[in-house]
């Protein structure tokens, strides 16, 4: 007996509305176990970042929160973007007022020109409608010098890492760097890329 389910039926809509793009009910308990599950990455993608108290940090889809308030804890301003309504108040609840919360995707973050010299992301490029507005409007933002950190679950990124980092290099990000990661537990092997605005 089959165990497969057509592609766009009541379990990839189930999945979609917990961990894609959480929404009600099932996008609450989605965000506790993403926060359970992306947690050592979230902290390792802080960790790589080597964050100072006088920098400005613009984390990408926090999801619950976790990275979020890791990176609040260290640089001088977070922001999140996030268009999930049920994220963001997760993030309220683990963050408090320590960071800044903008119901806004990737390609459109509400930053001005060269204002941001972090970006984080974990487990969210899979997400993005158009990965190329994506990296030009992180581009924009950061300041000459920014580094740019990305990571995702290897198995569920739309395109290679290598691919990736070549799509982070046409918008004009140097110094690429791409690896992988496994996490503690059973958490799936991470692609993790970095990359800085010359």
């Amino acid at each position: 007996m089959s165990t497969s389910h057509p592609p766009g039926g009541p379990f990839d809509t189930a999945l979609d509305r917990a961990f894609g793009h959480p929404s009600g009910l099932l996008g609450r308990v989605g965000g506790r176990l993403m926060a359970r599950g992306n947690a050592a990455t979230e902290h390792r993608l802080v960790d790589l970042a080597r964050l100072e108290p006088d920098e400005t940090v613009l984390v990408v889809g926090p999801g619950p929160g976790v990275g979020l308030d890791a990176a609040s804890r260290l640089a001088g301003s977070v922001i999140g973007v996030e268009p999930s309504a049920e994220m963001r108040e997760l993030c309220r609840e683990r963050c408090g007022d320590r960071v800044e919360l903008r119901d806004a995707p990737v390609s459109a973050t509400g930053s001005a020109d060269e204002c941001v010299d972090v970006v984080l992301s974990v487990n969210n490029v899979q997400l993005w409608d158009d990965r190329a507005a994506g990296f030009a409007e992180l581009f924009r933002v950061l300041r000459p010098g920014g580094r740019l950190l990305l990571s995702a679950h290897e198995k569920w990124l739309p395109v290679a890492r290598h691919e990736l980092a070549a799509e982070a290099t046409e918008a004009g990000f140097t110094d690429l760097q791409t690896w992988t990661w496994q996490p503690p537990g059973f958490a799936p092997l991470a692609a993790q890329l970095r990359a800085r605005k010359p």
